[in-house]
């Protein structure tokens, strides 16, 4: 069975695999042979990289953690096994965080990547239009009143 981290980095891996149509290894290589060549593969290998360095600092935190329960009382937890559970948790946030923007590169409709195309079949002055028809604000007919204990 599959623990979590390696079910991240299969899945992210798969995804990579499946987006460039060759294995992560055989990509890295020609990555490395020729960073120019295809940007947005760089951009992915270089990213899976600071995921997979990520993924080897979660590791070896939560083995640390796992080592310093197992000499603890079951009730009891001291400052150094808080301090592991907290490394453990911000290792899990950045290795979210970078799982996100593989995920992010590899999306071809991701907001923010979309081009001139998403507006397709749109007239040029419906493109410019605002999303809701706005009107100046109305004025209140009465005059304003000093609010109560309020000095003019």
């Amino acid at each position: 069975m599959l623990d979590a981290s390696e079910d991240v980095m299969g899945v992210i891996t798969e995804r990579i695999e499946g987006r460039f149509q060759m294995p992560l290894s055989d990509l890295r290589r020609a990555v490395e042979a020729a960073p120019q060549a295809n940007p947005e593969a760089t951009t992915v290998v270089h990213w899976y990289g600071l995921l997979a360095e990520t993924q080897q600092a979660l590791d070896t935190a939560e083995d640390a953690l796992v080592e310093a329960l197992g000499t603890q009382p079951p009730d009891v937890l001291d400052d150094p096994v808080m301090e592991l559970a907290h490394r453990v948790n911000a290792a899990v946030a950045s290795r979210d965080g970078r799982a996100m923007v593989v995920k992010y590169l590899l999306d071809p409709n991701a907001p923010g990547k979309r081009g001139p195309g998403v507006w397709r079949g749109a007239s040029p002055a419906a493109r410019r239009a605002p999303a809701l028809h706005t009107s100046a604000p109305t004025l209140p007919s009465t005059p304003s009143t000093t609010a109560r204990g309020a000095t003019r």
